[in-house]
């Protein structure tokens, strides 16, 4: 089905009417959004309401960390692979040739050995896939897609955490909120659709349930965007989300597996979690001095200052 563009340029702007800002002129009407939440804004409140508070709500700004600008690039330069990849003429190449051909298709810059570890991955899957007769599923359907969406939060009971002694709480009302998030790569295997994460940092075990957490939110967005934000994305309405995937370069780490239903109940829980935050108008440190120590926000956070080190 043709995408009409009108129809989405208006879909675009209505992203855009939304802030992370509480909208209380929203909060008589029930159908309208109180709030927009990303994946990183909803990671960030995870990781510590107060810097949530710092970043989102009062605007706070950060130095661009090494790390930062490092995501930035990579990003651009493994889009841009995608992009420029030729399949009918990588299918008539040697292994050898295909390993030369996607090494070219990245940028000579400080990141060259990061990229030769990935030409390496995507030259061997490109002849994996050459191998088995899926050439057509090589390439992702989606890169770097844009999609939004609206959900409801039912207003509860929901369980504590440490972070309320484990009290049952409930919220005020339900709420409607605003999701949005540019999904990295989105595959298509048989009947079913893969989004995958793309991470410039080293993998480490632990981040396993920070990236499940990460994909449950795409797939939230994906499940509950409108057909033309789908179609224009490059997918079909009717192909559901079955696996999703992280591939972390420099560790040589690529992970995998059947999307699962309670990593998306965690993800709504988080966000009910952080309606009630601004409902309570309490924002609270989440102190750890390991992380802490290496917060944007370490020099004029009170859970950072000396006496909280003892």
């Amino acid at each position: 089905m043709v995408v009409k563009m009108d129809e989405y340029k208006n879909e675009i702007d209505s992203m855009l009417e939304y802030t992370y800002q509480w909208l209380p002129e929203n909060y008589s009407d029930p159908t309208e959004p109180i709030l927009k939440i990303t994946k990183s804004s909803l990671g960030t409140f995870d990781w510590c309401p107060k810097k949530y508070d710092f970043s989102y709500q009062q605007r706070l700004p950060q130095d661009q960390t090494e790390a930062m600008r490092k995501g930035t690039i990579m990003h651009n330069a493994r889009e841009d692979f995608f992009n420029d990849f030729d399949i009918k003429k990588a299918e008539t190449m040697s292994e050898e040739e295909i390993l030369d051909y996607c090494s070219s298709l990245f940028p000579i810059d400080d990141y060259c050995e990061d990229y030769q570890t990935i030409a390496v991955f995507e030259s061997q899957r490109f002849i994996d896939a050459l191998a088995e007769n899926k050439t057509h599923e090589y390439l992702p359907v989606c890169n770097e897609g844009l999609f939004d969406c609206e959900i409801t939060i039912p207003m509860g009971p929901y369980k504590g955490g440490a972070w309320n002694n484990n009290e049952e709480y409930s919220l005020s009302r339900d709420y409607v909120v605003h999701l949005q998030g540019i999904i990295d790569r989105i595959f298509q295997e048989g009947n079913g659709y893969i989004p995958m994460e793309f991470k410039t940092g080293p993998w480490k075990d632990y981040k396993a349930t920070g990236m499940r957490k990460e994909m449950a939110f795409y797939k939230i967005l994906i499940d509950n965007a409108s057909d033309l934000v789908l179609r224009n994305a490059g997918l079909e309405p009717n192909i559901p989300v079955s696996h999703w995937s992280w591939y972390y370069p420099i560790s040589n780490h690529i992970h995998c597996e059947t999307s699962k239903k309670r990593n998306e109940t965690s993800v709504m829980n988080n966000i009910a979690r952080l309606i009630h935050s601004y409902e309570q108008k309490l924002f609270e440190t989440k102190f750890y001095y390991k992380t802490c120590a290496h917060c944007s926000f370490f020099g004029i956070c009170d859970a950072a200052q000396e006496d909280t080190w003892v």
